[in-house]
């Protein structure tokens, strides 16, 4: 990744800003842990190893919305790390996320080096968590219309229709598991008039889920993860 360009928050938002505006596409994907475990099935680790992380033990306990094996959903990730607008990455020494370092940036680069992928620009994995605790990005969502995807999707639509936030949330999925991907994307194309702007927070599903709505309506997909905790419970873990 050596001619990726490392943006700051303060950039992120120009940018996010700028497309939500504009009415361009853009995303925004993260690779943290588990991202790398599902790309490093049967390319960079045997499957044998993967299946003995303790992430993947926890995936097929139902606790990360989806199961392993799965190389089309490692595929599809693959995918949408080349053609997404801003991939966020771990730094290298990084301390946010709690996995083991081997887990970290360092399969990040051996499986980016398997698939080629070399993102333009990149930012912080755990951005994210900045966003929800920054008034700007905030700020940015006012008077959009907004999508929201994820498990809890009516809890938190109560919660950002309210002060501090006050946002207009236009419509929510409730999504659990990777089965549902073609159905939730059937529905955002179909209905791609009908929104600004979509959060995704729905483990590894995210990623493909965030591209894809920017590919597919044109529109801005958020790979939004753990923040959803800080907006419910102040804490993303």
């Amino acid at each position: 990744m050596t001619n990726s360009k490392y943006l700051e928050i303060d950039e992120v938002l120009k940018h996010l800003k700028l497309a939500l505006d504009q009415h361009q596409p853009f995303s925004l994907i993260r690779i943290g842990d588990g991202e790398n475990l599902v790309l490093a099935q049967d390319t960079v680790w045997p499957m044998e190893k993967v299946l003995q992380e303790r992430w993947a033990v926890k995936a097929n306990f139902g606790q990360k919305g989806l199961f392993l094996p799965n190389t089309e959903l490692r595929d599809a990730v693959a995918v949408a790390v080349s053609k997404a607008s801003i991939i966020g990455i771990l730094p290298y020494d990084d301390e946010s996320i709690k996995a083991p370092s081997y887990m970290k940036r360092e399969l990040t680069d051996q499986v980016f080096a398997h698939y080629a992928l070399a993102p333009a620009l990149t930012c912080h994995a755990c951005l994210n968590r900045y966003m929800a605790q920054t008034p700007a990005f905030w700020d940015i969502l006012k008077n959009r219309r907004i999508l929201l995807v994820t498990r809890t999707a009516a809890e938190v639509k109560s919660v950002l229709e309210t002060e501090p936030y006050g946002l207009h949330i236009a419509h929510t999925i409730a999504f659990h598991q990777y089965e549902q991907m073609p159905e939730t994307l059937g529905w955002i194309a179909a209905h791609k008039d009908d929104f600004d702007i979509a959060l995704f927070s729905c483990g590894v599903n995210a990623v493909v889920l965030a591209q894809q709505t920017a590919e597919l309506t044109g529109k801005v997909g958020i790979d939004f993860g753990k923040a959803i905790n800080i907006v419910m419970f102040g804490k993303a873990n």
